[in-house]
């Protein structure tokens, strides 16, 4: 299971060149790709207040990242949004994969720093880190039902979460795949899943943790198997002297994984392999594996189970910059990417749990994610995940 085109008016582009591109380094990052190089003006018409000017519109601006299909997902719901709401125009600021994230969160960091309000950033969608690190930073607004009723959708502890600074529009996980034909009772815990992997010599895989979630997902579940599950939440780099049994337990699973240990590079490396009948079960993202049975990629007889307890998961998230003129704007934006209307078509182009409680959904939404969509937990170990894929790299992919 969690992905710039414009930025402030010419007049504040001109007053953030010397204060905040400076500041946030946007420059060439050695692969061709630069921070913040393809903004423009925005709409001339747009109030300071956020709000909508006489006869006009009030245009925000909207940060995200990800894969083709979340840029198609908001490629579709922002003109559903703009015709339900003609007072609010949104400027989309698609940053490619790998190529902007960490330089757009400096961006608006820089900016607030600098005295100089957004950054031209109103909206931005990231994962858990972003959002623990801008609260660290205090660069997120806090969110409330006031402004934004539909807020009163999404499950209140989830939102307690993040101390409402962030929303969850959509979430996914990490699941067991199994091709059903060959496994007729998939493994419903991790002592299971060992046991199954050691009976079933090359019939399970996972990629490389740095190069995708499901692998990094898997590893780190059996780091933190037998440790405290307050653990998960932890970024203390003290806890790493606890991740030496389950080191050992990856380092000596390597010769009864696919291969005798080869690691797939990706997500969907694992897939083509379960795919092409290689492999019988592996960890992969819920959303991919459910894209993929739509578009008969993958055999109908696969199957997804969540063990107990569960793979990591988790929501995506909107934040509001704090520092934003326009929040009135985002606010009546917000509101919308949270009513069925608009999770319908998030669940339907994502693949993905809707952000709001499932039983705001309609029956066969709910029916759809019966099993799947619980379960899963939300691993906050900040730079430790880094960590991680080093010590994995020297210690089991290098035997």
């Amino acid at each position: 299971m969690v992905r710039l085109h414009k930025s402030l008016k010419v007049m504040s582009a001109l007053a953030l060149s010397a204060a905040v591109l400076a500041a946030c380094g946007a420059k060439d990052d050695g692969k061709g790709n630069t921070a913040g190089g393809t903004a423009s003006p925005s709409d001339a018409s747009a109030s300071p207040s956020g709000k909508a000017s006489a006869g006009g519109t009030t245009e925000f601006q909207f940060y995200f990242t990800g894969s083709q299909n979340v840029k198609d997902l908001w490629d579709t719901l922002i003109p559903m949004f703009e015709k339900e709401h003609p007072n609010v125009k949104v400027k989309e600021v698609y940053v490619p994969p790998g190529t902007g994230a960490q330089p757009t969160y400096d961006r608006i960091v820089a900016a607030k720093q600098a005295g100089k309000g957004s950054g031209g950033i109103d909206l931005y969608e990231d994962g858990i880190t972003y959002v623990t690190q801008g609260s660290k930073d205090d660069v997120w607004d806090k969110l409330e039902g006031s402004a934004i009723p539909n807020l009163a959708n999404v499950n209140a502890a989830t939102m307690n979460d993040v101390s409402n600074m962030a929303i969850p529009y959509r979430s996914s996980a990490v699941v067991l795949a199994y091709d059903s034909s060959r496994v007729s009772e998939p493994p419903k815990t991790m002592d299971e899943l060992l046991d199954w992997i050691h009976s079933h010599p090359e019939k399970f895989a996972y990629n490389d943790p740095s190069t995708g979630g499901s692998g990094s997902s898997f590893v780190t579940t059996v780091l933190y198997k037998d440790l405290p599950e307050e653990a998960i939440h932890d970024s203390d780099p003290a806890i790493m002297k606890q991740w030496d049994a389950g080191f050992s337990v990856l380092k000596d699973l390597g010769k009864y994984v696919y291969g005798k240990g080869i690691y797939p590079k990706k997500n969907q490396g694992t897939l083509d392999l379960l795919a092409n009948g290689e492999v019988d079960l592996i960890p992969a993202w819920s959303d991919m594996v459910l894209q993929q049975l739509n578009e008969g990629l993958l055999p109908k007889t696969v199957k997804l189970q969540q063990i107990t307890p569960g793979f990591n998961g988790g929501p995506t998230y909107l934040m509001v910059n704090k520092q934003s003129d326009k929040k009135e704007a985002v606010y009546e934006f917000l509101d919308f990417v949270l009513s069925p209307e608009a999770q319908s078509v998030i669940v339907d182009k994502m693949n993905g749990f809707p952000g709001i409680e499932l039983s705001h959904m309609p029956q066969q939404m709910q029916d759809k994610f019966k099993g799947v969509a619980e379960g899963f937990r939300t691993f906050n170990i900040g730079d430790l995940g880094t960590e991680i894929n080093k010590r994995w790299q020297s210690d089991v992919a290098a035997q």
